[in-house]
C-alpha cells in the first residue's frame, strides 16, 4: 500500500514509518522541517521525507496524520478536500500491528517509557521478544519499536489527544488485555482543564480491559487508588515498593499491614504485594526473586519493575529469567542517563579565589587546568533526565541522593512542557527541589505559548525556594533567563566537592542545546 505520514519528524511517527516500511508498504513522509536524528534515521530506512506540500499526496492510498498537525495544514486540507482515506498514528498502529495480539499497555502520568522498555526486556529475555512501541530509545541505542510474530505487543499508552479529528487519548486505540497503571496526577493542562477530566481518560481506558485480563496498579500512588476504588471489571493486582534499612530477609515494620488487601477495595481485586529495597538490592517477595544489583535507582523504578513482575507472573514467565532481566536491563536514554563521568581537577578550598578560578576554567584550555598546583582529584557525574512534573523531579532527585549519598547534587531545570511552564504547580515545585544541594532554574521555554497570567513565575519560585532553604542554612538557588545564561551561571558558581559532585539536568526538551558544551566544560576539568 502507498502510505504517507504527515508530521513524520517526531520520534513516534518516524518509528511508525519504519515499521510500515519493514512490513512491505511504500512509505513517504513530510514535516515542516526535518532535523537529525530523525532525518538521518528516515534516510537510513529508505523513507523519502519532504516539507509539507499537497503534491506529496499524489498516488497516496492512505495518509496517517500526526497529532501535531492541525486544520489549516496544507496536506491535512488536501486530504479532506480530496476525500483521501486517513488515520491517526494510534489508529494506524492498531490497524496494522495490534490485531490478534495480547496487548500490554503501560499507562500513567510518570514512568511509562521506562516501564514499557523493562516489560519488553523481560519478555525478550524469556526468548519471546514482543512487538514494541515506546516513546524513546533504550540506553544501549535500541530503537523503541519492533515487529514480532509473538502473541504479545508491549506499547506505551499515552493519554495525550490523538489528532485534530480525534480528541480522545491515544491509548484508547490500543485495547489492552494487560494494563499497567504507574501513577495518576494532573498533567497535560493544555488539553485537560482539571484533574477530573484527566482521570476520566483513564476511567475510559480501564473499561476496555477484559475480565480475563489484568490491571497491575501502584498502591503507593493516591491517584491510582482513587481511580480504582470502585473498579471491578477486571482483576486488579496491586504493587508497592518500600525502602528499608535492615537486611532484606527480615520483615519490615508494618509489613503485615502493607501486605493486606487495601481498605475499601473489593476482595476479588487481588492482594497487595510489597517489594522491598535496600540500596541496589531488591527483594520481590511473593515472586521468589531477589536481585543483588538492580539496574535502576529509585523507589519509583522499583515500583515500575514490580508492575512488570506482576504481568510476568500472570504470563507464567520463569522466575530466574525475570530476575536476570532486571539485573541486565540497560535503562532508557534521558532517564537518569549518565552522559559523562570524569575525574576532575578542582580547587581544594571553597574560597572567593576558588570561585574565580572555576569561572576562568570556562575559558581555559584543558592543559592550563591540569597544571594548576592547587588541584585534587574528584569525580563529577553529569546526568540527564526527562523529569518535568514536580513529582517526577522530586523522585529523581531523591533517587540520585540515595544512590550517591556522599556526592553533592546540583540540579539544572528547564520548565518546558505544556504543564510545567504554567503556574499550576507553582507551590509544588518548592518542595520538589528541597533535597538538592544547589538548584539552577531557567526561565520558562517559549513564553508566547501561554498568557503571562498563567505562566509559572520562575523568579518568584526562586525567592520561595530561597526562603525555605535559608531555614536550613542552604541558599544555593540561582535563576537564569535562558539556558545559555544558566550554563554561564553554573561555570561561575560551581566548586568541586571533595566527595564528588553530580550535575543533574532535567528537561523534556533540548535544554537549549547546552549539553554538548556542558560536557566539553566538564572534560576540560578532567585530570586524565
Amino acid at each position: 500500500m502507498r502510505i504517507h505520514l504527515t508530521g513524520v519528524g517526531g520520534v513516534a511517527m518516524g518509528n511508525l514509518a519504519a515499521m510500515l516500511k519493514a512490513s512491505g508498504h511504500d512509505v513517504s513522509g513530510s514535516d515542516q522541517a526535518l532535523y537529525p536524528p530523525m532525518s538521518d534515521r528516515l534516510r537510513e530506512w529508505g523513507i523519502k521525507a519532504r516539507e509539507f506540500d499537497a503534491s506529496n499526496l499524489k498516488g497516496v492510498e492512505l495518509c496517517i496524520i500526526g497529532n501535531v498537525i492541525s486544520r489549516g495544514n496544507v496536506e491535512a486540507e488536501a486530504v479532506l478536500n480530496q476525500g483521501l482515506p486517513y488515520l491517526s498514528m494510534s489508529a494506524a498502529l492498531a490497524e496494522f500491528f495490534l490485531k490478534d495480539k495480547e496487548v500490554i499497555v503501560v499507562a500513567g502520568t510518570h514512568g511509562k517509557t521506562t516501564t514499557t522498555f523493562l516489560m519488553d526486556h523481560i519478555l525478550t529475555s524469556a526468548d519471546n521478544p514482543p512487538g514494541l512501541f515506546a516513546g524513546g530509545l533504550r540506553a544501549d541505542g535500541m530503537d523503541g519499536f519492533r515487529i514480532s510474530d509473538s502473541r504479545y505487543f508491549v506499547i506505551e499508552g499515552d493519554e495525550y489527544d490523538t489528532a485534530f479529528f480525534d480528541k480522545g487519548p491515544k491509548f484508547l486505540h490500543y485495547k489492552p488485555r494487560y494494563l499497567i497503571v504507574t501513577s495518576l496526577e494532573y498533567d497535560h493542562a493544555d488539553i485537560y482543564p482539571d484533574l477530573a477530566h484527566y482521570r476520566q481518560a483513564f476511567e475510559r481506558l480501564l473499561r476496555l480491559v477484559p475480565s480475563a485480563g489484568l490491571v497491575a496498579a501502584c498502591y503507593g500512588d493516591v491517584g491510582v487508588r482513587k481511580l480504582l476504588k470502585k473498579y471491578d471489571l477486571a482483576p486488579v493486582h496491586w504493587y508497592a515498593s518500600k525502602s528499608i534499612r535492615g537486611p532484606l530477609d527480615e520483615p519490615s515494620a508494618g509489613s503485615k499491614k502493607e501486605r493486606s488487601k487495601p481498605k475499601g477495595l473489593k476482595a476479588q481485586q487481588g492482594s497487595l504485594k510489597v517489594f522491598r529495597r535496600r540500596g541496589r538490592q531488591v527483594q520481590f517477595s511473593g515472586y521468589g526473586a531477589t536481585i543483588d544489583e538492580f539496574a535502576l535507582i529509585g523507589d519509583h523504578n522499583t515500583a515500575n519493575a514490580s508492575a512488570c513482575l506482576l504481568v510476568a507472573e500472570r504470563l507464567g514467565l520463569p522466575e530466574a529469567v525475570v530476575a536476570q532481566a532486571l539485573h541486565t536491563f540497560p535503562g532508557v536514554m534521558r532517564r537518569q542517563q549518565i552522559r559523562s563521568r570524569i575525574q576532575t581537577s578542582g580547587t581544594a578550598a571553597d574560597s572567593p579565589e576558588g570561585r574565580s578560578w572555576m569561572a576562568e576554567t570556562w575559558r581555559k584550555p584543558a592543559a592550563n587546568i591540569q597544571s594548576d598546583p592547587k588541584t585534587t582529584e574528584r569525580e563529577i557525574i553529569f546526568m540527564e533526565d526527562f523529569a518535568h512534573h514536580p513529582t517526577a523531579v522530586e523522585q529523581t532527585i531523591q533517587a540520585v541522593r540515595k544512590a550517591w549519598p556522599r556526592h553533592r547534587l546540583h540540579v539544572l531545570y528547564e520548565p518546558r512542557s505544556a504543564t510545567s511552564h504554567r503556574s499550576i504547580f507553582q507551590t509544588e515545585y518548592i518542595k520538589a527541589f528541597h533535597k538538592a544541594h544547589s538548584v539552577y532554574l531557567c526561565d520558562i521555554y517559549n513564553k508566547n505559548k501561554v498568557s503571562r497570567r498563567m505562566q509559572l513565575d520562575v523568579r518568584r519560585l526562586v525567592r520561595e525556594i530561597q526562603a525555605e532553604r535559608k531555614k536550613k542554612n542552604r541558599s544555593s538557588i540561582f535563576f537564569a533567563k535562558d539556558p545559555e545564561a544558566l550554563l554561564q551561571c553554573l561555570a561561575n558558581t560551581f566548586m568541586p566537592h571533595a566527595a564528588g559532585d553530580i550535575i543533574l539536568a532535567m528537561s523534556n526538551g533540548s535544554f537549549g542545546g547546552i549539553y554538548p558544551r556542558l560536557e566539553s566544560w566538564l572534560a576540560s576539568l578532567s585530570t586524565t
